[in-house]
């Protein structure tokens, strides 16, 4: 498993560099054009592209510091660093909104004058770019929460470039200059989804939330069924990073198999069923819970509680 998440982190590493690349040399044109243009929209979406290139950037240096080893202080390493990157994205995302919110506020009232011609070549190079960027990033961006909130973020510029366009085309035919500020606030409102998606499901990650499409009913009815198992408790099931789920158990047994094939038999189940391969299993007798349950203060409480089962 360990070295399939180092594989793809490697594939997230190759994708991020090259769209960090895209996007950094298009902030500058954008910025430039921006200042140049007197288009709100335009310096709207180039400060959104200078989020993206930070987000890449903090991306990047999150899937190495993820990909470094465990130790004796941090004994999953630096896993969840993919998690934390990921939800800085997301309160970044939510400061450019507002700023863009504030700007277009005070520009409804006196909108200036834009420069539409060049305002729409720089905007069609930006959506050629945000594009390019987002189809590097969009195969990685399903198995990586780090990955996704880059490709968010490249999206949120995709629909903030077609928007600028949009208005540069309102402004060249009708001269009505307030398409600026209005499209402006448009590219807030989606630049606002994408920061509140990313930061819930980041948040969940780092509550140890069940997995998104993981039922745990379905996975304490198939452990049940195995035969052998007699009695479930304490079960937990969280991320630690995307791709990287863990399960914890205790299962009682009743003897009626050796325990050496009931561990393999639950283990090749959580892997082939459901994805989990990291799984910490606890096989026990009633009469040992009994024992760990009045010596060591076990609470059958702690996680999903008992679920025992009769097989006939």
């Amino acid at each position: 498993m360990i070295d399939r998440v180092n594989d793809e982190r490697a594939q997230n590493r190759r994708a991020l560099a090259l769209a960090l690349g895209i996007t950094a040399a298009v902030l500058v044109a954008e910025v430039a054009g921006g200042i140049l243009t007197g288009s709100l929209a335009l310096l709207a979406d180039a400060g959104h592209m200078g989020s993206d290139a930070g987000a890449l950037a903090l991306s990047l240096g999150a899937l190495w510091l993820a990909s470094r080893p465990a130790t004796a202080s941090r004994t999953y390493g630096f896993q969840r660093a993919e998690v934390l990157a990921a939800l800085i994205n997301s309160l970044a995302l939510g400061v450019i909104a507002a700023f863009v919110f504030w700007e277009a506020g005070r520009r409804l009232s006196d909108p200036p004058d834009v420069e539409t011609g060049p305002m729409l070549a720089v905007a069609a190079v930006g959506l050629a770019a945000n594009l390019a960027a987002a189809f590097l990033l969009f195969g990685q961006s399903r198995r990586s929460i780090n990955v996704r909130s880059a490709f968010l973020h490249v999206m949120g510029d995709v629909l903030a470039s077609v928007g600028v366009i949009i208005a540069g085309l309102i402004m060249l035919a009708s001269g009505n200059f307030l398409a600026d500020p209005i499209v402006s606030v448009v590219i807030g409102v989606l630049i606002l989804l994408s920061s509140l998606r990313i930061a819930w499901e980041s948040t969940q990650v780092l509550l140890e939330a069940t997995p998104r499409g993981l039922r745990v009913a379905e996975v304490q009815s198939a452990i049940l069924k195995v035969p052998g198992v007699h009695d479930l408790h304490d079960l937990h099931v969280w991320t630690v990073t995307s791709g990287f789920v863990s399960l914890s158990a205790h299962v009682e047994t009743d003897q009626s198999r050796n325990q050496h094939d009931i561990l393999v038999e639950l283990r090749v189940l959580l892997s082939r069923r459901f994805g989990i391969e990291h799984a910490t299993l606890q096989l026990e007798t009633a009469a040992l819970h009994e024992e760990l349950e009045s010596c060591c203060g076990v609470d059958t409480k702690e996680g999903i509680g008992r679920h025992a089962v009769h097989h006939t």
